[in-house]
This record gives structure tokens, C-alpha cells and sequence, in this order.
């Protein structure tokens, strides 16, 4: 083996490996937060672009109950963020669970939970 190739594959060996997955970074709500003010949307910032044709938010109430929402789509200024409006809430806990697809199309999911106080 020449000694350029044992060098490329060095390089290539040392290289981070790409994680082509849209995991959540921050949202809006927080996570876990306690908020005087209803929010008028759920905005999730992920660690890559998401699909928002292939993505979804979901809101349900203490009860469990679904909550009425718009549709996902992305922020204008960032594929990262995706952005749904919410109808006037109620105070009381809120559990949002969203499913996202990366612009490569891998899937990640979770939840979170953020109460709007009385």
C-alpha cells in the first residue's frame, strides 16, 4: 500500500462520522416549563433540517385529549425550526409529541410535557 493511500485513510478514518438524524434541540414551550401566558404556537428547533410534509406536532391536553392545530411547516429563515399554530389554550399541562423526518429522510421522535399556569 503507497504511503498517500495509508494517508487517506487515516483522514477518512479520523473523520466524524455524519448522524443524519433531526433530533431536538430546543422548544418552545421549553421542555418541562411552567408558562403564565398561553403560547399561539409550538416552535421545535431540531439538529438538522426536518420535512414538514413527513413530520408532525401534536398537542393533547391533561385529559389526554388531542387539541386542534394548524399544520407543520417550517420557519421561513430556518428548515431546522418547525412551527405549528395553536387555537386559545386553557391553563393546565400540555403534552406534545412530535415525529420528525430529516431532509435525508431519517425518523426521530419524542415528547414533552409544559403546563400554562392558572
Amino acid at each position: 500500500m503507497g504511503a498517500a493511500r495509508l494517508i487517506t485513510l487515516a483522514v477518512l478514518s479520523a473523520a466524524p462520522q455524519a448522524h443524519a438524524h433531526a433530533f431536538l434541540e430546543r422548544a418552545l414551550p421549553p421542555v418541562g416549563s411552567e408558562i403564565a401566558t398561553p403560547p399561539g404556537q409550538i416552535v421545535l428547533t431540531f439538529t438538522e433540517g426536518v420535512e414538514p410534509l413527513f413530520s408532525a406536532i401534536e398537542l393533547h391536553d391533561a385529559q389526554g385529549a388531542a387539541v386542534a392545530t394548524g399544520k407543520p411547516r417550517t420557519a421561513p429563515d430556518d428548515n431546522r425550526k418547525l412551527v405549528i399554530d395553536l387555537p386559545a389554550l386553557r391553563s393546565g399541562r400540555y403534552t406534545v409529541i412530535w415525529h420528525a423526518t430529516s431532509v435525508d429522510t431519517h425518523k426521530t421522535e419524542g415528547s414533552y410535557q409544559f403546563t400554562v399556569a392558572p
